[in-house]
Protein backbone atom coordinates (compact mmCIF):
# COMPACT_ATOMS: atom_id res chain seq x y z
CA UNK A 1 0.00 0.00 0.00
CA UNK A 2 1.30 3.20 -1.09
CA UNK A 3 2.76 5.32 2.16
CA UNK A 4 0.61 8.56 1.85
CA UNK A 5 -2.78 6.00 1.70
CA UNK A 6 -1.47 4.16 4.98
CA UNK A 7 -0.58 7.82 6.71
CA UNK A 8 -4.39 8.40 5.24
CA UNK A 9 -5.97 5.02 7.08
CA UNK A 10 -3.55 5.75 10.39
CA UNK A 11 -5.49 9.85 10.52
CA UNK A 12 -8.87 8.32 9.76
CA UNK A 13 -9.11 5.82 11.98
CA UNK A 14 -7.38 7.14 14.58
CA UNK A 15 -9.71 9.93 16.02
CA UNK A 16 -13.36 8.34 15.02
CA UNK A 17 -15.12 8.72 18.71
CA UNK A 18 -13.23 5.24 19.93
CA UNK A 19 -14.50 3.20 17.42
CA UNK A 20 -11.07 2.65 14.97
CA UNK A 21 -8.14 2.90 17.20
CA UNK A 22 -5.81 1.59 15.06
CA UNK A 23 -4.97 0.97 10.99
CA UNK A 24 -3.67 -2.10 11.41
CA UNK A 25 -6.42 -5.43 11.72
CA UNK A 26 -5.07 -8.70 13.72
CA UNK A 27 -2.90 -9.82 10.94
CA UNK A 28 -0.99 -6.85 10.87
CA UNK A 29 -0.76 -6.58 14.56
CA UNK A 30 0.58 -10.70 14.32
CA UNK A 31 3.60 -9.44 11.65
CA UNK A 32 4.07 -6.07 13.62
CA UNK A 33 4.26 -8.32 17.24
CA UNK A 34 6.37 -10.78 15.34
CA UNK A 35 9.06 -8.15 14.20
CA UNK A 36 7.77 -7.92 10.86
CA UNK A 37 6.55 -4.57 9.60
CA UNK A 38 3.02 -4.89 7.61
CA UNK A 39 3.07 -5.22 3.60
CA UNK A 40 0.06 -4.14 1.86
CA UNK A 41 0.83 -3.68 -2.25
CA UNK A 42 -0.26 -0.92 -4.20
CA UNK A 43 -2.20 -3.41 -6.11
CA UNK A 44 -4.10 -4.96 -3.15
CA UNK A 45 -4.97 -1.72 -2.02
CA UNK A 46 -6.07 -0.58 -5.24
CA UNK A 47 -8.48 -3.77 -5.93
CA UNK A 48 -10.09 -3.64 -2.70
CA UNK A 49 -11.14 -0.42 -3.31
CA UNK A 50 -13.42 -1.66 -5.78
CA UNK A 51 -16.40 -4.47 -7.02
CA UNK A 52 -18.08 -4.24 -3.44
CA UNK A 53 -21.97 -4.31 -4.11
CA UNK A 54 -24.27 -1.38 -2.61
CA UNK A 55 -26.00 -3.14 0.12
CA UNK A 56 -27.80 0.28 1.78
CA UNK A 57 -31.35 -1.42 2.87
CA UNK A 58 -34.45 0.82 2.11
CA UNK A 59 -37.31 -0.72 3.21
CA UNK A 60 -36.76 -0.30 6.91
CA UNK A 61 -39.38 0.52 9.28
CA UNK A 62 -39.03 2.18 12.81
CA UNK A 63 -38.51 -0.01 15.49
CA UNK A 64 -41.23 -1.13 17.84
CA UNK A 65 -40.42 1.09 20.65
CA UNK A 66 -40.00 4.50 18.41
CA UNK A 67 -42.68 6.03 19.67
CA UNK A 68 -41.76 5.26 23.32
CA UNK A 69 -38.42 7.03 22.97
CA UNK A 70 -39.49 9.75 21.68
CA UNK A 71 -41.73 10.64 24.22
CA UNK A 72 -39.19 9.95 26.72
CA UNK A 73 -36.89 12.22 24.98
CA UNK A 74 -39.98 15.14 25.15
CA UNK A 75 -40.42 14.55 29.03
CA UNK A 76 -36.34 14.77 29.63
CA UNK A 77 -36.63 18.15 27.32
CA UNK A 78 -39.50 19.02 29.89
CA UNK A 79 -37.57 18.55 32.68
CA UNK A 80 -34.13 20.44 31.73
CA UNK A 81 -35.14 23.39 29.58
CA UNK A 82 -32.47 25.58 27.77
CA UNK A 83 -29.82 22.99 28.66
CA UNK A 84 -27.62 20.40 26.30
CA UNK A 85 -28.29 16.92 27.57
CA UNK A 86 -25.45 14.39 26.33
CA UNK A 87 -26.30 10.80 27.06
CA UNK A 88 -23.31 8.03 25.84
CA UNK A 89 -24.28 4.60 24.73
CA UNK A 90 -20.33 3.60 26.44
CA UNK A 91 -17.54 1.97 24.53
CA UNK A 92 -15.80 -1.78 24.22
CA UNK A 93 -14.11 -2.99 27.38
CA UNK A 94 -10.90 -4.58 27.13
CA UNK A 95 -11.49 -8.34 28.65
CA UNK A 96 -7.66 -9.22 28.27
CA UNK A 97 -4.73 -7.83 25.56
CA UNK A 98 -6.73 -7.36 22.47
CA UNK A 99 -9.54 -9.26 23.06
CA UNK A 100 -13.08 -7.46 24.29
CA UNK A 101 -16.22 -7.89 26.34
CA UNK A 102 -19.05 -7.97 24.16
CA UNK A 103 -20.49 -4.67 24.63
CA UNK A 104 -24.34 -3.45 26.33
CA UNK A 105 -25.16 -0.06 26.01
CA UNK A 106 -25.84 2.05 28.68
CA UNK A 107 -29.15 2.01 30.13
CA UNK A 108 -29.75 5.56 29.78
CA UNK A 109 -28.74 5.80 26.70
CA UNK A 110 -30.64 2.57 25.07
CA UNK A 111 -34.06 3.61 26.88
CA UNK A 112 -34.03 7.06 24.75
CA UNK A 113 -33.07 5.72 21.39
CA UNK A 114 -33.98 2.00 21.10
CA UNK A 115 -30.06 1.69 20.05
CA UNK A 116 -27.52 -0.79 20.88
CA UNK A 117 -24.63 0.41 19.19
CA UNK A 118 -21.22 1.28 20.88
CA UNK A 119 -19.44 4.77 21.26
CA UNK A 120 -23.38 6.47 20.06
CA UNK A 121 -24.10 9.37 21.88
CA UNK A 122 -27.39 10.82 22.05
CA UNK A 123 -27.24 14.80 22.11
CA UNK A 124 -30.55 17.14 23.00
CA UNK A 125 -29.61 20.32 21.50
CA UNK A 126 -31.84 23.32 23.29
CA UNK A 127 -34.01 25.06 20.57
CA UNK A 128 -34.41 28.14 22.67
CA UNK A 129 -35.98 28.65 26.21
CA UNK A 130 -37.70 25.10 25.89
CA UNK A 131 -37.88 22.14 23.44
CA UNK A 132 -34.61 20.43 22.46
CA UNK A 133 -33.87 19.21 18.91
CA UNK A 134 -32.66 15.65 19.40
CA UNK A 135 -29.79 13.96 17.43
CA UNK A 136 -28.20 10.87 16.99
CA UNK A 137 -24.60 10.15 16.30
CA UNK A 138 -23.12 7.06 15.62
CA UNK A 139 -20.38 5.89 13.18
CA UNK A 140 -21.05 5.62 9.47
CA UNK A 141 -20.45 2.74 7.40
CA UNK A 142 -16.38 1.45 7.01
CA UNK A 143 -14.86 3.74 4.40
CA UNK A 144 -13.99 1.49 1.04
CA UNK A 145 -11.76 4.28 -0.60
CA UNK A 146 -9.75 4.70 2.25
CA UNK A 147 -8.74 0.77 2.80
CA UNK A 148 -10.48 1.52 7.20
CA UNK A 149 -12.79 -1.20 6.54
CA UNK A 150 -10.59 -3.87 5.78
CA UNK A 151 -7.42 -2.88 7.02
CA UNK A 152 -8.70 -1.44 10.96
CA UNK A 153 -9.54 -4.14 13.54
CA UNK A 154 -12.94 -2.34 13.60
CA UNK A 155 -13.78 -2.04 10.04
CA UNK A 156 -17.27 -4.08 8.92
CA UNK A 157 -15.04 -6.73 6.79
CA UNK A 158 -13.40 -7.86 11.16
CA UNK A 159 -16.96 -7.21 13.28
CA UNK A 160 -19.55 -6.90 10.51
CA UNK A 161 -21.52 -4.30 8.97
CA UNK A 162 -23.09 -1.47 10.21
CA UNK A 163 -26.34 0.59 9.17
CA UNK A 164 -25.77 3.50 7.36
CA UNK A 165 -26.54 6.94 8.62
CA UNK A 166 -29.41 6.92 6.74
CA UNK A 167 -30.61 3.72 7.62
CA UNK A 168 -30.45 4.60 11.62
CA UNK A 169 -32.80 7.68 10.89
CA UNK A 170 -35.25 5.36 9.54
CA UNK A 171 -34.94 3.02 12.14
CA UNK A 172 -35.00 5.07 15.16
CA UNK A 173 -36.79 8.11 14.04
CA UNK A 174 -34.46 11.12 14.87
CA UNK A 175 -31.96 12.90 12.68
CA UNK A 176 -28.22 10.81 12.82
CA UNK A 177 -24.85 12.36 11.82
CA UNK A 178 -21.63 10.97 12.17
CA UNK A 179 -20.23 10.65 15.72
CA UNK A 180 -16.57 11.53 15.01
CA UNK A 181 -17.62 14.97 15.09
CA UNK A 182 -19.11 14.91 18.94
CA UNK A 183 -15.73 15.76 20.53
CA UNK A 184 -15.51 19.26 18.56
CA UNK A 185 -18.94 20.02 18.61
CA UNK A 186 -19.20 19.68 22.43
CA UNK A 187 -15.74 21.28 22.86
CA UNK A 188 -17.50 24.10 21.17
CA UNK A 189 -20.30 23.68 23.23
CA UNK A 190 -21.61 26.78 24.87
CA UNK A 191 -24.32 27.30 27.48
CA UNK A 192 -25.20 24.36 30.58
CA UNK A 193 -24.42 21.50 29.54
CA UNK A 194 -24.92 17.74 31.38
CA UNK A 195 -23.51 14.65 31.09
CA UNK A 196 -24.39 10.99 31.85
CA UNK A 197 -21.60 10.08 33.61
CA UNK A 198 -18.76 7.29 33.34
CA UNK A 199 -20.03 5.40 30.09
CA UNK A 200 -17.74 7.86 27.73
CA UNK A 201 -14.56 9.53 28.82
CA UNK A 202 -13.84 10.37 25.95
CA UNK A 203 -17.12 12.38 25.97
CA UNK A 204 -16.11 14.04 29.36
CA UNK A 205 -12.62 15.15 28.31
CA UNK A 206 -14.31 17.05 25.81
CA UNK A 207 -16.58 18.51 28.63
CA UNK A 208 -14.55 19.47 30.98
CA UNK A 209 -15.29 22.79 32.80
CA UNK A 210 -18.45 22.41 31.08
CA UNK A 211 -19.78 20.55 33.57
CA UNK A 212 -20.20 19.56 37.35
CA UNK A 213 -20.56 16.23 39.31
CA UNK A 214 -23.67 17.83 40.96
CA UNK A 215 -25.65 18.70 37.74
CA UNK A 216 -25.36 15.76 36.28
CA UNK A 217 -26.15 13.34 39.11
CA UNK A 218 -29.39 15.54 38.73
CA UNK A 219 -29.52 13.90 35.04
CA UNK A 220 -28.64 10.29 36.07
CA UNK A 221 -31.08 10.62 38.77
CA UNK A 222 -34.33 11.79 36.91
CA UNK A 223 -33.73 9.36 34.09
CA UNK A 224 -33.42 6.67 36.70
CA UNK A 225 -36.60 8.00 38.17
CA UNK A 226 -38.37 7.60 34.70
CA UNK A 227 -38.01 4.08 34.62
CA UNK A 228 -40.10 3.76 37.47
CA UNK A 229 -43.22 3.69 36.12
CA UNK A 230 -43.28 0.52 32.91
CA UNK A 231 -44.91 1.87 29.82
CA UNK A 232 -46.74 -1.08 27.26
CA UNK A 233 -43.75 -2.26 25.04
CA UNK A 234 -41.78 -2.13 28.46
CA UNK A 235 -44.26 -4.71 30.57
CA UNK A 236 -44.51 -6.54 27.08
CA UNK A 237 -40.77 -7.42 27.15
CA UNK A 238 -40.63 -8.25 30.94
CA UNK A 239 -43.60 -10.48 30.37
CA UNK A 240 -41.26 -11.93 27.51
CA UNK A 241 -38.51 -12.43 30.00
CA UNK A 242 -40.45 -14.31 32.62
CA UNK A 243 -41.65 -16.81 30.16
CA UNK A 244 -38.37 -17.28 28.35
CA UNK A 245 -37.00 -17.73 31.85
CA UNK A 246 -39.29 -20.43 32.84
CA UNK A 247 -38.75 -22.20 29.97
CA UNK A 248 -34.83 -21.96 31.37
CA UNK A 249 -36.05 -23.35 34.37
CA UNK A 250 -37.74 -26.06 32.85
CA UNK A 251 -34.69 -26.87 30.78
CA UNK A 252 -32.71 -27.16 33.62
CA UNK A 253 -34.75 -29.34 36.22
CA UNK A 254 -34.82 -31.93 32.48
CA UNK A 255 -30.81 -32.60 33.28
CA UNK A 256 -30.42 -32.50 36.91
CA UNK A 257 -28.91 -35.96 36.65
CA UNK A 258 -26.34 -34.26 34.40
CA UNK A 259 -25.63 -31.94 36.25
CA UNK A 260 -24.96 -34.09 39.07
CA UNK A 261 -22.68 -36.59 36.99
CA UNK A 262 -20.80 -32.73 36.56
CA UNK A 263 -21.05 -29.45 38.71
CA UNK A 264 -23.21 -26.40 39.31
CA UNK A 265 -21.61 -25.16 35.39
CA UNK A 266 -23.81 -27.53 33.73
CA UNK A 267 -26.84 -25.82 35.20
CA UNK A 268 -25.39 -22.42 34.80
CA UNK A 269 -24.44 -23.65 31.42
CA UNK A 270 -27.81 -25.19 30.56
CA UNK A 271 -29.63 -22.02 30.99
CA UNK A 272 -27.70 -19.54 29.27
CA UNK A 273 -27.53 -21.51 26.45
CA UNK A 274 -31.90 -20.65 26.72
CA UNK A 275 -31.20 -17.28 27.09
CA UNK A 276 -28.76 -16.59 24.28
CA UNK A 277 -31.55 -18.35 21.66
CA UNK A 278 -34.04 -16.20 23.39
CA UNK A 279 -32.87 -13.39 23.88
CA UNK A 280 -29.71 -11.01 23.70
CA UNK A 281 -28.04 -12.55 27.69
CA UNK A 282 -28.51 -13.68 30.97
CA UNK A 283 -29.78 -10.41 32.39
CA UNK A 284 -26.92 -10.58 35.27
CA UNK A 285 -24.69 -13.95 36.53
CA UNK A 286 -26.63 -16.92 37.08
CA UNK A 287 -26.34 -18.45 40.61
CA UNK A 288 -26.79 -21.89 40.15
CA UNK A 289 -26.46 -22.87 44.46
CA UNK A 290 -26.49 -26.37 44.90
CA UNK A 291 -26.31 -27.88 48.78
CA UNK A 292 -24.63 -25.17 51.44
CA UNK A 293 -23.88 -22.57 48.37
CA UNK A 294 -27.81 -21.89 48.79
CA UNK A 295 -26.82 -19.93 52.13
CA UNK A 296 -24.27 -17.55 50.21
CA UNK A 297 -26.18 -14.56 48.57
CA UNK A 298 -24.38 -14.42 45.31
CA UNK A 299 -23.17 -17.31 44.75
CA UNK A 300 -22.02 -17.00 40.87
CA UNK A 301 -18.76 -19.61 40.92
CA UNK A 302 -21.01 -22.25 40.24
CA UNK A 303 -18.36 -24.40 40.01
CA UNK A 304 -19.63 -27.09 43.10
CA UNK A 305 -20.88 -30.10 43.22
CA UNK A 306 -24.83 -30.96 42.43
CA UNK A 307 -25.44 -34.28 45.08
CA UNK A 308 -28.81 -35.98 45.43
CA UNK A 309 -30.87 -35.01 48.62
CA UNK A 310 -29.18 -31.55 48.78
CA UNK A 311 -31.46 -28.52 47.55
CA UNK A 312 -30.63 -26.43 44.33
CA UNK A 313 -31.28 -22.69 44.89
CA UNK A 314 -31.28 -21.54 41.35
CA UNK A 315 -31.96 -17.45 40.66
CA UNK A 316 -31.21 -16.66 36.41
CA UNK A 317 -33.53 -13.99 34.43
CA UNK A 318 -33.36 -14.24 30.93
CA UNK A 319 -32.87 -10.56 28.98
CA UNK A 320 -34.60 -9.89 25.96
CA UNK A 321 -33.08 -8.74 22.86
CA UNK A 322 -34.04 -5.28 24.16
CA UNK A 323 -32.32 -5.55 27.56
CA UNK A 324 -34.77 -6.16 29.47
CA UNK A 325 -34.52 -8.76 32.48
CA UNK A 326 -36.30 -11.10 34.61
CA UNK A 327 -35.10 -12.09 38.02
CA UNK A 328 -36.35 -15.17 38.80
CA UNK A 329 -35.13 -18.03 42.08
CA UNK A 330 -36.47 -21.39 42.86
CA UNK A 331 -35.47 -23.55 45.49
CA UNK A 332 -35.57 -27.24 43.90
CA UNK A 333 -34.90 -30.37 45.61
CA UNK A 334 -32.69 -32.09 43.65
CA UNK A 335 -34.20 -35.77 44.16
CA UNK A 336 -37.29 -34.11 42.81
CA UNK A 337 -38.72 -34.27 46.62
CA UNK A 338 -38.34 -32.05 49.88
CA UNK A 339 -36.97 -33.66 52.82
CA UNK A 340 -39.35 -33.02 56.34
CA UNK A 341 -36.71 -30.35 57.21
CA UNK A 342 -36.43 -28.92 53.66
CA UNK A 343 -40.04 -28.56 53.55
CA UNK A 344 -40.56 -27.14 56.54
CA UNK A 345 -38.15 -24.27 55.24
CA UNK A 346 -39.34 -23.77 52.13
CA UNK A 347 -42.75 -23.23 53.16
CA UNK A 348 -41.49 -21.50 55.68
CA UNK A 349 -40.50 -18.68 52.56
CA UNK A 350 -43.12 -19.52 50.74
CA UNK A 351 -45.92 -18.25 53.37
CA UNK A 352 -43.44 -14.62 53.36
CA UNK A 353 -43.63 -14.26 50.01
CA UNK A 354 -47.21 -14.75 49.92
CA UNK A 355 -47.67 -12.34 52.03
CA UNK A 356 -45.64 -10.03 50.40
CA UNK A 357 -46.97 -10.32 47.24
CA UNK A 358 -50.59 -10.04 48.89
CA UNK A 359 -48.88 -6.16 50.21
CA UNK A 360 -48.01 -5.25 46.76
CA UNK A 361 -51.03 -2.83 45.07
CA UNK A 362 -51.32 0.41 44.18
CA UNK A 363 -51.10 3.61 46.75
CA UNK A 364 -48.97 0.84 49.45
CA UNK A 365 -45.58 1.81 50.52
CA UNK A 366 -42.96 0.61 48.65
CA UNK A 367 -42.01 -1.23 52.35
CA UNK A 368 -44.92 -2.70 53.49
CA UNK A 369 -43.91 -6.14 51.25
CA UNK A 370 -40.61 -6.42 52.70
CA UNK A 371 -42.07 -5.68 55.89
CA UNK A 372 -44.87 -8.51 55.63
CA UNK A 373 -42.86 -11.02 54.18
CA UNK A 374 -40.38 -10.33 57.54
CA UNK A 375 -42.96 -10.63 60.10
CA UNK A 376 -43.96 -14.21 58.62
CA UNK A 377 -40.21 -15.66 58.76
CA UNK A 378 -39.79 -13.93 61.84
CA UNK A 379 -42.72 -15.83 63.55
CA UNK A 380 -41.85 -19.44 62.00
CA UNK A 381 -38.02 -18.36 63.37
CA UNK A 382 -39.48 -17.87 67.09
CA UNK A 383 -41.92 -20.61 66.77
CA UNK A 384 -39.16 -23.37 65.79
CA UNK A 385 -37.15 -21.82 68.91
CA UNK A 386 -34.29 -20.30 66.77
CA UNK A 387 -35.41 -16.57 68.48
CA UNK A 388 -36.88 -16.16 71.71
CA UNK A 389 -39.94 -13.96 70.92
CA UNK A 390 -41.74 -12.13 71.72
CA UNK A 391 -42.19 -11.38 67.86
CA UNK A 392 -42.31 -7.69 67.72
CA UNK A 393 -39.76 -7.37 69.90
CA UNK A 394 -37.55 -9.66 67.28
CA UNK A 395 -38.36 -7.19 64.57
CA UNK A 396 -37.69 -4.19 66.80
CA UNK A 397 -34.07 -5.59 67.13
CA UNK A 398 -34.23 -7.24 63.98
CA UNK A 399 -32.85 -9.86 65.09
CA UNK A 400 -34.05 -12.19 62.35
CA UNK A 401 -31.59 -10.72 59.40
CA UNK A 402 -29.12 -13.28 60.95
CA UNK A 403 -31.34 -15.71 58.32
CA UNK A 404 -33.21 -13.39 56.76
CA UNK A 405 -30.44 -11.36 55.13
CA UNK A 406 -31.21 -9.14 52.87
CA UNK A 407 -34.33 -6.92 51.44
CA UNK A 408 -37.10 -8.17 49.87
CA UNK A 409 -37.05 -7.05 46.44
CA UNK A 410 -36.17 -4.05 44.38
CA UNK A 411 -37.58 -2.24 41.10
CA UNK A 412 -36.62 -4.35 37.87
CA UNK A 413 -36.47 -3.63 34.60
CA UNK A 414 -33.43 -3.11 32.09
CA UNK A 415 -31.49 -3.43 34.60
CA UNK A 416 -31.73 -6.21 37.58
CA UNK A 417 -31.82 -3.87 40.17
CA UNK A 418 -33.91 -1.15 38.22
CA UNK A 419 -33.84 2.86 39.05
CA UNK A 420 -30.81 2.48 41.39
CA UNK A 421 -30.30 6.07 40.67
CA UNK A 422 -33.71 7.22 42.07
CA UNK A 423 -33.69 9.57 44.98
CA UNK A 424 -34.91 7.97 48.20
CA UNK A 425 -38.14 9.54 48.41
CA UNK A 426 -39.69 7.98 45.25
CA UNK A 427 -38.36 4.61 46.18
CA UNK A 428 -37.84 2.71 48.71
CA UNK A 429 -39.90 5.42 50.84
CA UNK A 430 -42.11 6.28 48.29
CA UNK A 431 -45.83 4.46 46.95
CA UNK A 432 -45.85 1.95 45.05
CA UNK A 433 -48.32 2.93 41.60
CA UNK A 434 -49.47 1.27 38.27
CA UNK A 435 -47.09 0.30 36.01
CA UNK A 436 -43.65 -0.27 38.44
CA UNK A 437 -42.19 -3.92 37.97
CA UNK A 438 -40.81 -5.14 41.12
CA UNK A 439 -39.28 -8.28 42.67
CA UNK A 440 -40.78 -10.59 46.05
CA UNK A 441 -37.98 -12.66 47.24
CA UNK A 442 -37.77 -13.62 50.61
CA UNK A 443 -35.39 -16.36 51.94
CA UNK A 444 -33.86 -17.43 54.90
CA UNK A 445 -30.35 -19.20 55.20
CA UNK A 446 -28.75 -21.06 57.53
CA UNK A 447 -24.65 -21.06 57.05
CA UNK A 448 -22.93 -24.33 57.29
CA UNK A 449 -21.25 -23.34 60.70
CA UNK A 450 -23.89 -21.40 61.86
CA UNK A 451 -23.99 -22.96 65.75
CA UNK A 452 -26.57 -21.16 66.90
CA UNK A 453 -28.97 -23.51 65.21
CA UNK A 454 -29.53 -26.97 65.40
CA UNK A 455 -26.89 -29.19 62.98
CA UNK A 456 -29.70 -30.36 60.93
CA UNK A 457 -30.66 -26.44 59.36
CA UNK A 458 -26.79 -25.98 59.18
CA UNK A 459 -26.36 -25.48 55.29
CA UNK A 460 -29.62 -25.30 53.99
CA UNK A 461 -30.45 -21.99 52.00
CA UNK A 462 -34.17 -20.76 50.36
CA UNK A 463 -35.25 -18.06 48.74
CA UNK A 464 -38.37 -17.87 46.04
CA UNK A 465 -38.83 -15.10 44.23
CA UNK A 466 -41.26 -13.55 41.26
CA UNK A 467 -41.42 -10.47 39.27
CA UNK A 468 -44.30 -8.91 40.38
CA UNK A 469 -46.27 -6.18 37.96
CA UNK A 470 -48.26 -3.42 40.12
CA UNK A 471 -51.98 -3.24 38.25
CA UNK A 472 -55.02 -0.59 38.77
CA UNK A 473 -56.47 -3.18 40.60
CA UNK A 474 -53.30 -4.86 42.51
CA UNK A 475 -50.91 -6.53 41.07
CA UNK A 476 -49.68 -9.53 37.97
CA UNK A 477 -47.11 -11.95 38.92
CA UNK A 478 -45.73 -11.92 35.86
CA UNK A 479 -43.37 -15.38 36.27
CA UNK A 480 -46.16 -17.37 37.69
CA UNK A 481 -45.74 -20.08 35.00
CA UNK A 482 -43.27 -21.65 37.17
CA UNK A 483 -45.03 -23.15 40.44
CA UNK A 484 -43.89 -22.03 44.05
CA UNK A 485 -45.68 -24.18 46.90
CA UNK A 486 -43.73 -27.18 47.65
CA UNK A 487 -45.99 -29.70 46.33
CA UNK A 488 -46.72 -28.03 43.26
CA UNK A 489 -42.79 -27.74 42.53
CA UNK A 490 -42.28 -31.74 43.47
CA UNK A 491 -45.30 -32.37 41.02
CA UNK A 492 -44.05 -30.73 38.35
CA UNK A 493 -40.27 -31.58 38.01
CA UNK A 494 -41.45 -35.18 38.39
CA UNK A 495 -43.47 -34.55 34.66
CA UNK A 496 -40.38 -33.28 33.81
CA UNK A 497 -38.28 -36.29 34.36
CA UNK A 498 -37.38 -35.55 37.92
CA UNK A 499 -38.63 -38.78 40.59
CA UNK A 500 -37.69 -39.03 43.93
Amino acid sequence: MAEEQRAEVSAETRDTGGAQETAEGPAEREERKNGVAPQVSDELAENMKHGWADTERHDLAPIPQAAHTARRRAELSARFPGERLVVPAGRLKTRSNDTDYPFRAAVEYAYLTGDQTENGVLILEPTGESGHEATLYLLPRSDRESGEFWLSGHGELWVGRRNSLTEAERLYGLPVKDVRTVPDLLKEARGPVRVVRTHDATVEAALTDKITAERDEELRVFLSEMRLIKDDFEIAELTRACASTARGFEDVVRVLDKAVATSERYIEGTFFLRARVEGNNVGYGSICAAGPHATTLHWVRNDGPVRPGDLLLLDAGVETTELYTADVTRTLPISGRFSALQRRIYDAVYDAQEAGIAAVKPGAKYRDFHEAAQRVLTERLVEWGLLEGPVERVLELGLQRRWTLHGTGHMLGMDVHDCAAARRETYVDGTLEPGMCLTVEPGLYFQPDDLTVPEEYRGIGVRIEDDILVTEDGNRNLSAALPRRSEDVEAWMAELGVRG
